[in-house]
C-alpha cells in the first residue's frame, strides 16, 4: 500500500505538470518557440520522475529540441555536443569536486564516527536530549569532513539509531535528528553543493564556502535548540541517560590514584600522586604525561593569546608613513601660501630661462624655473656668501634660499634639517611623524572580549575537570580534533585565501589519507572502495553539467528563458515577492527532484532574473543551499529517509521517518527566514574577508 500511494501521488504529480503544459499550449492566442521551450522543461521533469537518468536524460531532450531549434540541421546540433562537452570538462571549478568526494570517502573509512560519537554523547551526557544533541553535532562535524549525505546518514543509523531508541527516544525524534543532521553536509562547507552553484551561476567558491559557514552552524544550532526544548518539555520523547550509559571507565593505573568513580578533581589528584605515596605503584612517568594532557589547552591558549595580541597591537608601519607624508604635504602648502619653515616650490610660469653673465653657479632664475647651465665651468662650487643652500637656523625650519643666489651643491648628502621644526625623514619603518617610534596600538574590545569569553570556559573547564571528565577529554582527542584539524586546514586555507577551493581539496585528501594511516584503517581495499566511489560520483556530477550545458543552449535557443523573464517582469513583483515566488518553486521542486537536478535545470533560469531585482547571486546561492536541504528531508523523494530506512530496525516505518523529517523542515524555513530578514549572517564574513 505505501508503495501504491507514492507511485499514486508521483503520477497525480506528473498529469499536473503535463495538464498544465497543455493548457499552456492551448490557451496562448500564438505559440511561440519559448512555449516549446516550457513544453522541454515539462517533459524533462516527467521523464525524471519516471526514473529515467537524469544527465541522459538532459542531454537527450536537449539535443532533439536543439535539432529542432535549428531546423533540423544535425551538424550544428552535434557541434554544440561537443562544445558543451569540452567547456565543461575544461571547467578548473570541477576539479575540487573528486578531490572532496575522495576525501570524503577516506575519512568515512577511517572508522572516526564511531569514536566521535561516543565522546561526544558521553562529553554532553548531562544536556537534555544528550543522544539526539551527541548526534546532530557528530553529523554536523562528519558532514564538515566529508559533505557525503548518504554515507552521514547510513553510518549514524548504524551507530546512533539502535542506542537512542535503547535509550528510550521516540522514533520520529531519532529519524528526524538522523536525517536532518546527515543533510547538513549540502550546506556546511566544503558542499558540493556550493560547487556546482559556484559554476553554474558564476560565483566565487571561496565567497560561497565563506557565506555558507555561519548560516550552516545557525542551522545546525537551531536543530540542537529544538532537541534540547522538546526533551525539557516531554522528557518521555528524550530520556535523560541512566547512570550506566553516563559511567567512564578508567584505566587500570588511573583508578589507583582516584576514587571509584572518578569524581575526583584531575589536577588535584595527579599532583597529590606525583608527591605522594598513592603513586608507588603508578610509573612516575605515566602521571607525568597525563598532567602534560591536562595543561595542553592551556599552554596552547597562551600561545594563541599572546600570539595574537601581539598581532593587534603591533604598530603599523603604512599608517606611520602615511602621516610622514601627509605632513610633508602640510609643510609644502604652508611654503605655497608664503610661510617661513616651508621648503618653497618655484613660480608656475617659470620656465627654460637663461643664466645671468656672472653666474658661476646654477643660479635661481628670476622666473623661478629650471635654468640652464652656463656654457663654461659647468656646475661650480658656490662661494660661501653666495646665498646657497645653507644648515636653516636652530630656531627656524628650511629657510627660502635668495632669489639671486645659486643652489650649491652640498658637501655630502643633503643636510638634514633639525628636528625641531623641520621635516625629518623617519629612521624606520614603523617610526612616528616626529623620528619616535610608533607607539603600538590598543587591543580592540572584541579581542578583549574573546579573550575574557575563552578565559572563562578555559576556568569551568579546569574547575569540573574529574578523572572521568579526563578520560573523556582524551577520546575527543583522538576523535574529535584530529576531524577539527583536516577542516581548519582545508576550509581555513580557502576561506583565509591560502589556497584555491582544488588546492585545499587535495591538502585535505591527503588528510584524509594520514588520518586513515593513523588510525591503521588504509588498506588496498579501502583505497580501491574510494577511488571507485570517487570515479562514479565525479562522473556522475560532470555528465550532469553536459547535460545541464546542452539543455540550457536548446532552452535559449527556443526562447524559453526569455519567455520566463518576459512573464516574471510583467507580474511587477518587488525584490521580496521575487524571492518568496522563487524559493516556494525550489521547495516545491524539492519534493519530487534531487538537489543536482535542480540545481543544472532551474539556476540557469532563475540566475539571469537576479540583476533585474537587485539580488546578490551570493545571498540567493545561500538561500538556495538552505532550501535544497528539502530535497532530502521531504517526501517523496527523500533520499535520507530511504537511506535510514536501510539500515533501521524492521519496526521502524518508513512513514514514521518521514514524519520525524517534518518538524526538521520548519525549522529550515524558519531559517531562510531568518536569512533574508538579516542577510549579513551570510554575507558578514565575505565582506570582512575579500572587501566586496
Amino acid at each position: 500500500m505505501k508503495i501504491r500511494k507514492e507511485l499514486w501521488f508521483g503520477f497525480s504529480l506528473m498529469a499536473v505538470i503535463v495538464a498544465a503544459a497543455l493548457i499552456m499550449l492551448v490557451s496562448v492566442e500564438t505559440i511561440e518557440r519559448g512555449h516549446i521551450g516550457l513544453l522541454m522543461l515539462s517533459l524533462v521533469v516527467v521523464a525524471i520522475m519516471l526514473g529515467f537518468p537524469t544527465a541522459f536524460t538532459l542531454m537527450g531532450m536537449g539535443m532533439i529540441f536543439t535539432w529542432l531549434a535549428y531546423d533540423r540541421n544535425t551538424t550544428r546540433t552535434l557541434d554544440l555536443m561537443v562544445q558543451a562537452t569540452f567547456k565543461t570538462m575544461g571547467n578548473d571549478v570541477l576539479i575540487a569536486i573528486p578531490l572532496f568526494v575522495f576525501m570524503g570517502y577516506i575519512v568515512e573509512r577511517a572508522n572516526l564516527i564511531e569514536r566521535l560519537f561516543r565522546s561526544i554523547h558521553l562529553a554532553l551526557a548531562r544536556l537534555p536530549g544528550a543522544l539526539a544533541v551527541a548526534t546532530l553535532v557528530t553529523c554536523a562535524i562528519f558532514a564538515t569532513a566529508t559533505g557525503i549525505v548518504g554515507a552521514v546518514v547510513t553510518l549514524m543509523g548504524l551507530l546512533a539509531m539502535p542506542a537512542m531508541l535503547k535509550a528510550g527516544y521516540s522514533v520520529r525524534l531519532t529519524a528526524g535528528s538522523i536525517t536532518a543532521g546527515g543533510c547538513l553536509g549540502i550546506l556546511i562547507p566544503p558542499s558540493v553543493l556550493l560547487i556546482v552553484y559556484g559554476a553554474t551561476a558564476g560565483v566565487s567558491v571561496v565567497q560561497l564556502y565563506a557565506g555558507a559557514f555561519f548560516p550552516g552552524l545557525m542551522l545546525a544550532g537551531l536543530y540542537i535548540l529544538y532537541v534540547i526544548i522538546v526533551a525539557k518539555i516531554k522528557p518521555s520523547l528524550a530520556p535523560p541517560l541512566s547512570a550506566e550509559d553516563r559511567f567512564v571507565p578508567l584505566p587500570p593505573l588511573t583508578q589507583r590514584i582516584t576514587n571509584s568513580d572518578g569524581t575526583q578533581h584531575a589536577v588535584l589528584g595527579l599532583v597529590a600522586a606525583l608527591k605522594g605515596r598513592r603513586n608507588q605503584d603508578v610509573p612516575t612517568g605515566y602521571i607525568l604525561r597525563q598532567l602534560v594532557l591536562v595543561f595542553m589547552p592551556l599552554l596552547l591558549f597562551v600561545f594563541v593569546a599572546l600570539w595574537s595580541y601581539r598581532a593587534v597591537t603591533e604598530p603599523l608601519a603604512a599608517e606611520a608613513t602615511y602621516e610622514n607624508l601627509t605632513r610633508m604635504g602640510e609643510a609644502g602648502s604652508r611654503s605655497e601660501r608664503g610661510g617661513s619653515s616651508g621648503l618653497a616650490e618655484p613660480p608656475a610660469a617659470g620656465g627654460l630661462s637663461e643664466p645671468p653673465a656672472a653666474g658661476s653657479g646654477l643660479a635661481e632664475p628670476p622666473t623661478g624655473g629650471l635654468a640652464e647651465p652656463p656654457a663654461e665651468g659647468g656646475l661650480a662650487e658656490p662661494p660661501a656668501e653666495g646665498g646657497s643652500l645653507a644648515e636653516p637656523p636652530a630656531a627656524g625650519g628650511v629657510a627660502e634660499p635668495p632669489a639671486a643666489g645659486a643652489v650649491a651643491e652640498p658637501p655630502g648628502a643633503v643636510a638634514e634639517p633639525p628636528a625641531a621644526d623641520g621635516v625629518k625623514e623617519p629612521p624606520g619603518a614603523s617610526a612616528s611623524a616626529d623620528g619616535k617610534p610608533a607607539e603600538p596600538r590598543e587591543a580592540s574590545r572584541a579581542w578583549w572580549t574573546t579573550f575574557a569569553v575563552f578565559a572563562a570556559l578555559f576556568a569551568i573547564f579546569y574547575g569540573m575537570l574529574t578523572f572521568a571528565r579526563l578520560e573523556v577529554f582524551k577520546m575527543l582527542l583522538t576523535s574529535f580534533f584530529p576531524l577539527m584539524v583536516l577542516i581548519l586546514a582545508v576550509l581555513g586555507s580557502i576561506v583565509l585565501g591560502l589556497a584555491t577551493p582544488t588546492e585545499a581539496a587535495a591538502v585535505g585528501a591527503l588528510g584524509g589519507f594520514l588520518l586513515a594511516i593513523a588510525y591503521r584503517q588504509l588498506n588496498f581495499q579501502v583505497v580501491k572502495e574510494s577511488v571507485f566511489l570517487t570515479a562514479k560520483t565525479s562522473a556522475m556530477v560532470c555528465w550532469l553539467f553536459v547535460g545541464s550545458a546542452i539543455f540550457s543552449a536548446a532552452f535559449a535557443l527556443l526562447g524559453g528563458q526569455e519567455l520566463v523573464e518576459r512573464w516574471v517582469l510583467s507580474m511587477d513583483l518587488t525584490k521580496t515577492q521575487f524571492l518568496i515566488l522563487s524559493q516556494v518553486i525550489i521547495f516545491i521542486l524539492g519534493w519530487p527532484l534531487e538537489w543536482t537536478e535542480i540545481i543544472v535545470i532551474f539556476m540557469p533560469i532563475f540566475v539571469p532574473l537576479l540583476d533585474n531585482f537587485g539580488v546578490d547571486p551570493l545571498l540567493f546561492g545561500l538561500l538556495v543551499a538552505l532550501n535544497l536541504q528539502t530535497a532530502f528531508l521531504s517526501p517523496p523523494v527523500a533520499m535520507s529517509a530511504f537511506y535510514l530506512k536501510g539500515v533501521a530496525p524492521p519496526h521502524v516505518t518508513l512513514n514514521q521517518i518521514f514524519m520525524g523529517m517534518l518538524p526538521f523542515m520548519g525549522i529550515q524555513i524558519v531559517a531562510i527566514v531568518l536569512l533574508y530578514i538579516w542577510p549579513q549572517i551570510g554575507l558578514w564574513l565575505p565582506s570582512v574577508l575579500y572587501a566586496r
